[in-house]
């Protein structure tokens, strides 16, 4: 599907341009002629027919870890140009990344370029071609805060940056500088505007220069209040990206649940979780004024080289946003949760493809149907509305 896509580049509260309207006329009196007994009346304009309602609908959705192990690096080699090309592992899945209206993917591991070195767990560096293949599977946004942000340190950031910004594609969670921070990503598509902010919980012991904290956003519950208030006056609908929680841990833990309350009391509309590396649940936070944040506690790993059947489990997290404009109010809801889940498949550390589960063919069910029922179940079980296509 073809997208329409602007990117907005501000960080201040925008005030709403309130529609002026002209108050119905108000009828006359009543004027008796004094020559003739009959009375007269000067008739009332007739009133303006209400417009209707305007309603703008848009699929915003999301995957999860990108983390590019040395086995996928050298699957995706090149002999005859010495580059990269990760576009035949995504080929499988493409047409559906292509659908939503918006994607958003984490890009975990950082993807500073070979001429820094290109690196493996537990300090990663990939490929800038990981980046063209995203781009060419539809992504509009990357996720940069998490764990591996600062593996090549500084530089590893700006080369990233760099090349996301020569692909065109904007990033949030690693910046290049303080004022590159300020600088809030915003998509407008359908006539709907979606602000994105990303947080990870730490950097693996690997130290955030205290004169350079702009080079990740670490979780700060006061600064994340701040920046979703701004957020949400400069877009229609917010979404954080937050990784956080346990590794390989099938149910989100009580911190991811209460920062997930926080995040909604401050009027996160959509939370997009990663980290784990396993699929979490997903779950409705109801919020005071009747609307609801859509949490997706991990959308588990999307491509990688992990080998333990529940991190080849990945998928596409989707969600309807209507925006309703009706005599100058505006309001936001969130309507039919999807899930594809996916199958990032190999063989002897070669030929990796993210494959949908429903193309699996029959012996790769055998692999991982038992593991994916158990998954299936649980998501179903917290949230039975969610529409899971396997």
């Amino acid at each position: 599907m073809m997208k329409r896509l602007a990117l907005f580049v501000f960080f201040v509260a925008v005030a709403a341009a309130c529609e002026s309207r002209n108050s119905p006329g108000i009828p006359e009196a009543a004027s008796l002629s004094p020559v003739s007994p009959a009375v007269s009346f000067t008739p009332s304009p007739s009133p303006a027919t209400p417009k209707p309602p305007v309603v703008y609908k848009a699929t915003l959705a999301a995957i999860g870890d990108v983390l590019i192990h040395n086995t996928v690096y050298q699957d995706a080699a090149d002999p005859q140009t010495g580059g990269y090309n990760f576009k035949p592992m995504l080929a499988p899945v493409r047409e559906f990344l292509l659908k939503p209206d918006v994607l958003v993917a984490n890009q975990e591991s950082i993807t500073g370029g070979k001429e820094l070195g290109l690196s493996s767990y537990p300090m990663f560096n990939s490929p800038h071609e990981v980046g063209d293949a995203l781009l060419d599977a539809g992504v509009d946004l990357v996720t940069m805060a998490n764990n591996h942000t600062l593996d090549k340190g500084e530089k590893g950031v700006l080369s990233a940056t760099a090349y996301w910004d020569k692909l065109g594609i904007p990033y949030t969670g690693a910046f290049r500088s303080e004022e590159d921070r300020q600088t809030l990503r915003a998509l407008t598509s359908q006539g709907i505007s979606f602000s994105f902010l990303s947080y990870t919980y730490g950097t693996n012991g690997i130290a955030v220069p205290q004169d350079k904290p702009y080079l990740v956003n670490l979780i700060d519950p006061e600064r994340i209040r701040q920046e979703v208030e701004a957020a949400k006056k400069a877009a229609d609908v917010s979404v954080v990206a937050m990784h956080w929680g346990a590794e390989n841990q099938l149910a989100a833990n009580a911190d991811q649940k209460a920062l997930a309350a926080k995040l909604a009391e401050w009027g996160v509309d959509i939370i997009i979780g990663t980290h784990p590396h396993v699929l979490q649940t997903f779950e409705w936070i109801g919020r005071p004024d009747g609307s609801r944040t859509l949490v997706m506690y991990s959308l588990g790993n999307f491509l990688s080289a992990q080998s333990k059947l529940p991190q080849l489990l990945g998928g596409i997290g989707q969600v309807e946003v209507v925006k309703t404009v009706d005599n100058g109010k505006t309001t936001i809801a969130l309507q039919s949760p999807e899930f594809i889940p996916t199958y990032n498949k190999y063989k002897n550390w070669r030929t990796y493809r993210v494959i949908p589960l429903q193309k699996l063919e029959q012996e790769d069910w055998k692999t991982i149907g038992a593991t994916w029922e158990s998954a299936k179940q649980k998501l179903q079980a917290v949230m039975p509305e969610l529409t899971i296509h396997d």
